[in-house]
């Protein structure tokens, strides 16, 4: 039982993990990367849509996007849902078959804009793995008349490790991005 606790929140931890990794991804350093527009919803046909179901992202240059839309009729409603999406600061620009995103330059003082969105993303993902961890501390007292002080004991320490395991996991994502952002 406590093995099925233990298993339980370390899987939820790893999830917690990617998905800081992930919100990492979509904050843009001086590159262009697709995975920037990720989070994007068009709105298809009065329906939200994800871009990344609406066209295909190619990066030819390395602060150029080219937004190719499968279908033609929501090539202003993609360039509509670029140009307010926050924290990008890009203007699209639409030829009539793609939409060419060119980020501009940052600057210092917006590159140490980004890092603090990104320490407050990753305490977020801290947060959320404590929480997990609560849960599971509770699952675990919630078994401590099946089993003894000991073993309960001895579950909490793992708790504990697996805890700190994810949360040096999320520092050391959050110190490759300040990095990457830093980088000039």
């Amino acid at each position: 039982m406590i093995a099925d606790v233990l298993a339980e929140a370390g899987t939820r931890m790893d999830r917690a993990v990617e998905g800081a990794k992930d919100d990492f991804a979509t904050v843009r350093t001086g590159r262009a990367n697709p995975q920037l527009f990720q989070k994007i919803l068009v709105d298809y046909y009065g329906t939200p849509t994800p871009l990344a179901q609406l066209a295909s992202l190619n990066n030819p240059e390395a602060r150029t996007i080219l937004v190719t839309p499968y279908d033609k009729t929501a090539l202003k409603a993609i360039e509509q849902a670029i140009r307010e999406m926050p924290n990008l600061g890009a203007n699209p620009t639409n030829d009539g078959t793609i939409v060419r995103v060119t980020l501009p330059e940052l600057t210092e003082e917006r590159r140490r804009e980004f890092v603090k969105v990104v320490r407050a993303k990753a305490e977020d993902a801290k947060v959320h793995v404590r929480g997990i961890r609560r849960k599971s501390k509770d699952d675990l007292d919630a078994l401590k008349s099946d089993i003894g002080e000991d073993e309960l004991a001895r579950a909490e320490k793992e708790l504990d490790a697996l805890t700190r395991a994810h949360v040096d996991a999320i520092d050391d994502a959050l110190k490759r991005k300040e990095t990457e952002l830093l980088e000039i």
